[in-house]
């Protein structure tokens, strides 16, 4: 069931109906059930899978909080990291059979064939569980939360059971804590008009971003990407630019859709973008973009490896093997590998470059903080972005080589000053203006996010006619100028695939 799908419309205002009607004791039981169902209307049996994650991790819990009961350290530390250790490794296993064992056999086959032995992997046809990697790694995030002390294990298997599955953010994050999210399946929600207008409006939000903004960009990307041997280098970096701004509005429209669902039913989920675009590094833009999955890998994984603790050396090793399985976790192909180390790689080197930079700007007697500068470093820091987002988008790492190649033979000066470029681009005249003004209305918003001017809190501080007209306009231009797919099916998020 997609956010964008009229199943979901009927569905989202049923569950808070029923939510708030029923006594706050059954109410965990009916969210947990109304997860599920939301889950297996994609594919019922995949269903089993997330219980089976959920199982683990919640004996696994029980078992790492009873290890406090040993007296002798040196075995009750032995048996956490034993239980910490299953629990993983048979998550992971699960993770690994449905999304890399393809992957992980096509790379030993063709490392064989390089030395001559020739072997027939095995295969099996299966599909890739909706939002596997997300429900792995949240719960797989409380096994550690455990073990860390952070909270105590969950006695109760059903409210584990609806942390893990919370509908709003199952398939495609933002990956929530522990210490946030399952905390609060105890806590009694009252029903709040004032909370429901915050929620509804973020969701409208996210509406705009995925079925205006992104669907109108896609069309632009589509057509470039899908043909590239056919266009010219000035229309390739169009549609890479193009591309950066409809994962970023696909992605986070799915993200403020999720957030604000919760916040309708007084769930409090975190951030997962903060206008990311506007950093001013590589290195701050990671923690502006996908913040639930950057942190995730901060803590779990980064940390763990020793972090900054150990030297430079280790620290950049460390970042490296972070942003590598990154790329991985991505996708089970070569091409977000690649994705993955080239952002590694700007960290590595802008970290390096700091000291040399810092020279330059006291010889030159520049300021840092002036309004140029920070302009000339978002602006460098955007193309670096940009400039990886052509393995993300690319079907393949052949594909990305080929199509810089193509974008640096065949580009053309003063491309920028020609009016027809985006008509030639998969749109017409009336979808290319649709377009601009919904992009105009997206800087607009996240310059004003930028500033700490929160938007959602002045329209609904005003008077009723002008938050009214508010409302009207803004899901009238959703409902006219958005694309929901052929036949009006609802077209699905791009981290859906992940």
């Amino acid at each position: 069931m997609l956010f964008n799908s009229i199943e979901f419309l009927i569905f989202f205002p049923l569950v808070c109906i029923f939510y708030f009607v029923l006594p706050h004791r059954v109410r965990y039981i009916y969210l947990l059930a109304c997860s599920y169902f939301f889950y297996m209307c994609w594919n019922p049996k995949y269903a089993l899978l997330m219980l089976t994650s959920t199982a683990i991790t919640y004996l696994s819990g029980i078992l790492i909080d009873g290890c406090d009961k040993i007296s002798d350290e040196h075995a009750r530390t032995f048996r956490k990291k034993v239980f910490v250790a299953l629990s993983f490794a048979s998550n992971l296993s699960i993770l690994f059979f449905f999304k890399y064992f393809g992957f992980v056999t096509d790379a030993v086959v063709r490392l064989l064939s390089l030395v001559n032995i020739q072997v027939v992997a095995p295969t099996f046809d299966v599909i890739l569980p909706v939002g596997i990697s997300f429900y792995t790694f949240q719960a797989l995030s409380y096994t550690m939360d455990v073990y860390r002390k952070d909270i105590y294990a969950e006695r109760n298997f059903f409210k584990y059971a609806l942390f893990v599955s919370f509908f709003p953010q199952l398939v495609a994050g933002p990956i929530e804590r522990s210490k946030n999210l399952l905390v609060q399946i105890n806590e009694k929600h009252t029903f709040s008009f004032e909370r429901m207008k915050r929620g509804l409006l973020l969701m409208l939000f996210g509406y705009f971003q995925k079925v205006v903004l992104s669907s109108y960009l896609a069309m632009v990307v589509d057509s470039v990407y899908n043909n590239y041997q056919d266009r010219t280098g000035s229309q390739l970096i169009i549609a890479t630019v193009c591309f950066a701004f409809q994962i970023y509005c696909d992605f986070g429209g799915y993200s403020n859709i999720a957030i604000g669902a919760a916040q309708v039913m007084g769930f409090r989920i975190m951030e997962n973008f903060n206008t990311p675009y506007f950093s001013r590094s590589v290195a701050e833009f990671w923690r502006r973009w996908h913040i639930s999955l950057s942190t995730w890998f901060r803590d779990y994984l980064y940390i763990p490896l020793g972090g900054n603790r150990k030297g430079k050396r280790r620290k950049h090793f460390n970042l490296m093997v972070v942003f590598l399985l990154s790329g991985l976790w991505h996708g089970a192909k070569w091409h977000f590998v690649a994705w993955g180390g080239i952002n590694g790689i700007f960290q590595v080197i802008g970290e390096n470059l700091m000291p040399v930079r810092k020279r330059i700007y006291q010889k030159l007697k520049i300021d840092e903080n002036s309004t140029l500068v920070k302009c000339y470093k978002t602006i460098i820091t955007f193309i670096l972005i940009d400039f990886s987002w052509i393995f993300f988008r690319a079907d393949s790492f052949k594909k990305s080589l080929k199509i810089i190649m193509r974008m640096v033979k065949f580009w053309t000066p003063g491309w920028i000053a020609r009016s027809d470029n985006l008509i030639n681009m998969g749109l017409d005249r009336s979808t290319a203006a649709i377009l601009l003004v919904a992009m105009a209305i997206l800087v607009v918003s996240d310059i004003l996010k930028y500033r700490n001017v929160r938007v959602r809190e002045w329209i609904c501080s005003r008077k009723l006619p002008l938050r009214w007209a508010i409302y009207y306009v803004s899901i009238m231009f959703v409902l006219i100028f958005g694309v929901y797919g052929p036949g009006y099916n609802a077209a699905e998020f791009i981290y859906f695939q992940f």
